[in-house]
């Protein structure tokens, strides 16, 4: 069944952002995919609409962009990307998403990502956003200042957090939480990706940044 809402996808050819694709197109949902290299995309529907581009780019996202009513952005840091990937590409979306009238983002970032307003973080919490400070400052640094641009851009977002993401089969459960309360060590992306449907879907986590675990 076609369902009205159009969504935007930014990362549909990562891991997460193609179980999410999936399943979007399966309930009904049209889908223009920015992605920057199609080929990579081994998926065909007639609900989906395949976007050549960049996130850095910012015609690319008006592109991806026009006459949809929801972003999800999924993209995130792979081999040799720009440093502040997240960040520069989240602030063209922002204008973007001003300059077209789309009010609601969902977006995707890992648990070292703080929000100290709900956060409870435990000892093994604190060690793991040590060892990304030390190992990948820059993924946690870019992780922040997209956060911070969507928290001041006057946008409904959500910022979605998970753990360690595994390629296991969706279990069709999980826990909703806030790091160090009610939180797991890990998640598979399919369940990840059914979480963020389920949002898009009802709403819900408007300003806030769930941290969702198995």
């Amino acid at each position: 069944m076609k369902n009205n809402l159009s969504i935007a996808l930014i990362g549909a050819t990562g891991a997460t952002g193609f179980q999410f694709l999936k399943l979007a197109l399966d309930a009904g949902y049209h889908v223009k995919a920015l992605v920057r290299n199609p080929a990579k995309l081994q998926i065909k529907h007639p609900l989906l609409s395949v976007i050549e581009g960049d996130v850095l780019q910012k015609q690319s996202i008006v592109d991806c962009l026009k006459e949809t009513s929801i972003v999800v952005s999924l993209f995130g840091h792979v081999k040799d990307s720009p440093k502040w990937i997240q960040s520069q590409g989240t602030a063209n979306i922002i204008e973007v998403m001003s300059a077209l009238g789309i009010q609601r983002i969902i977006s995707l970032s890992g648990g070292g990502l703080p929000f100290p307003e709900k956060d409870t973080p435990k000892f093994k919490d604190h060690l793991i956003r040590g060892i990304m400070k030390l190992i990948v400052p820059h993924i946690l640094d870019d992780a922040i200042k997209h956060a911070e641009l969507l928290r001041s851009s006057g946008l409904k977002w959500t910022i979605v957090r998970g753990p360690r993401l595994t390629n296991k089969p969706a279990a069709h459960q999980y826990q909703v939480g806030w790091v160090g309360h009610q939180s797991g060590t890990q998640i598979s992306r399919a369940d990840l990706a059914s979480f963020i449907l389920e949002i898009v879907r009802n709403g819900g986590y408007e300003f806030d940044m769930p941290f969702v675990t198995s």
